[in-house]
């Protein structure tokens, strides 16, 4: 369990960063030549046309391990990452913080959201400074948005997956995503079993603090 938990450490705060991404409008660069700016356009219309999303996800880091669990949303900013039995870690945002909890050491680690390089994707008041762009998938089905912050190469690198689906958002279907952070360490999560729409109360971005303080 020790070693699954340090797995856990590791992939999370870029597997959450990812999902912040995706809950946030994109500012679009120029489009790869193997698509169109329409596909680009269509792209960033189904990331803005959530509301709210339930899905099943796999978390695999670039050691193949892999961890399933609940991806809740509520846009803006709103982002809980529910693991499986048995793994003690929690990742939620409430909007305004990015929480990371570990239970078996009761420990807390809180980063706030606005004066973070993830505010600006977060707050539509405030200039985005992360850029979208098209990349080549090979797939006429499949639309591929790479998403990165050139003035901050540090924070990494994430490359959303769309496909087609007439019922989804804008018709279009966020199946997975791809992180890669300034370590090379690679983590991809993959969706299944997408809920769009659903009341998604507020508290379900709240945690029970394990250092004994009231539930947050």
């Amino acid at each position: 369990m020790n070693s699954l938990i340090s797995k856990v450490r590791l992939v999370a705060g870029a597997a959450v960063s990812a999902a912040l991404v995706v809950s946030a409008p994109l500012t679009v660069a120029a489009p790869a030549a193997a698509q169109s700016s329409g596909d680009l356009a269509q792209a960033v219309s189904a990331l803005r046309g959530i509301s709210t999303l339930r899905a099943n996800f796999v978390q695999t880091d670039r050691n193949g391990k892999r961890l399933g669990g609940v991806l809740t949303l509520k846009r803006p900013g709103k982002i809980r990452f529910q693991y499986e039995k048995g793994v003690p870690i929690l990742v939620v945002s409430d909007g305004s913080a990015l929480t990371f909890v570990d239970y078996s050491v009761r420990q807390v680690q809180r980063w706030p959201i606005r004066n973070s390089p993830l505010g600006a994707l977060l707050d539509p008041n405030r200039d985005v400074m992360k850029y979208g762009k098209l990349v080549p998938v090979g797939n006429p089905n499949v639309v591929g948005i790479e998403v990165r912050d050139k003035s901050h190469p540090e924070y990494g690198v994430i490359t959303m997956m769309f496909v087609r689906k007439a019922s989804a958002p804008a018709g279009l279907e966020l199946s997975s995503w791809a992180s890669l952070d300034s370590q090379n360490n690679r983590t991809v999560i993959n969706l299944s079993g997408h809920q769009y729409g659903a009341a998604v109360p507020d508290n379900t971005f709240r945690y029970n603090d394990p250092r004994g303080a009231a539930r947050r």
